[in-house]
């Protein structure tokens, strides 16, 4: 995966409004303070907020989101702002996820790999017979399969219990290509003999 989104939740409640809402709102501007220090897009941040009365008080709560593409920044953020706010906010494990663009460089790499393995293949197979490869004449992409991770004792893990090394596999994203491709064979004496 090339993302990861970690939401953090936080709230209070208060008899007056205004304490309330400033509670809240001080550990809002320290979250996105210290993402914003750390290198994370202002764009990458998106905070919601409900303000309600419950019986007597008023009650504040905020969550935040927020979308990081480097893990290790995401691993420091998130010790630092239970290192600073403690049980003030909850932040949930982090979701790993592959971008579109991502996936659609996946497919290309498989594909592109795929085909030099051929090409290395029918080397070989020359090789065998003192022979030497042409020019490819034809090239086609037969079959692509893609699958996502797995854990191989998921069984025994709840998903809140995951590490965070298995919600990667988990998240991890494959990908095979089967090709198709023909190469001109050339003799020894450099000229073209049959196809393979």
């Amino acid at each position: 995966p090339d993302r990861a989104r970690v939401s953090l939740r936080l709230g209070s409640r208060k008899g007056a409004a205004g304490a309330a809402r400033s509670s809240v709102a001080r550990r809002l501007e320290y979250i996105a303070q210290t993402a914003r220090q750390r290198g994370v897009p202002e764009e990458n941040m998106t905070v919601t907020e409900d303000f309600s009365r419950v019986e007597d008080t008023y009650q504040m709560e905020a969550e935040v989101c927020i979308i990081f593409s480097d893990f290790g920044k995401m691993q420091n953020v998130c010790n630092l702002l239970i290192e600073k706010l403690g049980t003030s906010v909850t932040i949930s494990p982090p979701h790993f996820y592959h971008t579109p663009e991502a996936i659609d460089t996946l497919r290309r790499q498989v594909c592109v790999a795929a085909v030099g393995n051929t090409r290395q293949k029918a080397q070989e197979v020359c090789r065998l017979f003192g022979q030497s490869l042409g020019k490819p004449l034809l090239i086609r992409e037969e079959e692509t399969k893609e699958w996502g991770g797995h854990i191989d004792n998921h069984l025994s893990h709840s998903p809140d219990s995951l590490t965070l090394q298995e919600r990667i596999q988990n998240a991890t994203a494959y990908a095979s290509c089967r090709v198709f491709a023909v190469f001109e064979i050339k003799g020894k004496e450099n000229r073209r003999n049959k196809l393979l």
